[in-house]
């Protein structure tokens, strides 16, 4: 089985965003700003929750915040890469497509990854400690929820033609799948239709996982986080093999 074709891809998206450091000083803004505007801001009307205040509580919800921007905004490089010509003549190239989606799905979730670990520089700053064991569970999640986001963020860009349209559907996604997932929120004591919804937010167990390896607190169990979480990667990656295959 011959992955360079995959490698080339995935390491040309990395080099793109490495070149661009902007992006990492700009990744960086919208956790600052919800950890220590937002969250400081809340802080005395939480009543807090296992033993943790709302800045810690959010914390998993701010990372991942950070996964669903970075690995959805990431599958705009195909939109860039059909623009100038480049998306076609790897789709002519010697290879099976499936490959061109996978090494896509590989570089923007390992993006989601970096950007989002990056956060973890801002933890002690809200007295969140981790132990090396935490750290390597939390990017496993991390990774698992970045792939099954790019995925569906692969799946949006393969239907649309433009910069502009792209951007409209991807916060028209973005937003309620954040907002309903309990990242900023505990779904205990919501409202009986709006827990309801929350209940079929995947992102919903990813981020619940994220919070249970993190700061040891959960709302659902374990399995079934992990269930739902490899079934909306599972599923998200399998429309994503399928939206390049009738591309021209």
């Amino acid at each position: 089985m011959n992955l360079r074709p995959v490698y080339i891809i995935w390491y040309r998206d990395i080099l793109r965003f490495y070149r661009e450091k902007s992006q990492i000083y700009t990744s960086l803004f919208r956790p600052v700003l919800w950890l220590f505007a937002f969250g400081m801001g809340l802080r005395p009307s939480f009543q807090g929750m296992g033993g943790f205040n709302y800045v810690q509580f959010i914390f998993p919800g701010v990372i991942a915040m950070t996964l669903i921007f970075t690995a959805i905004g990431s599958a705009i490089s195909i939109i860039w890469d059909r623009e100038f010509g480049f998306l076609k003549e790897i789709l002519v190239a010697p290879i099976h497509r499936s490959w061109v989606v996978i090494a896509k799905a590989l570089s923007g979730s390992t993006l989601a990854v970096i950007q989002g670990a990056l956060v973890f520089i801002f933890a002690p700053f809200v007295h969140v400690h981790f132990t090396v064991d935490q750290i390597l569970l939390s990017l496993v999640v991390m990774f698992l929820m970045s792939m099954a986001l790019t995925s569906l963020g692969i799946i949006l860009a393969a239907r649309m033609s433009s910069f502009e349209g792209f951007g409209a559907i991807m916060n028209f996604v973005i937003m309620p799948l954040y907002f309903l997932s309990g990242a900023v929120y505990p779904l205990k004591g919501l409202p009986g239709w709006l827990y309801t919804v929350t209940m079929i937010n995947p992102l919903t167990y990813g981020v619940d996982l994220l919070r249970t390896v993190m700061l040891g607190i959960h709302q659902f169990s374990v399995l079934s986080n992990i269930v739902y979480l490899l079934g909306f990667c599972t599923l998200m990656l399998t429309g994503a093999l399928f939206s390049l295959r009738y591309e021209s």
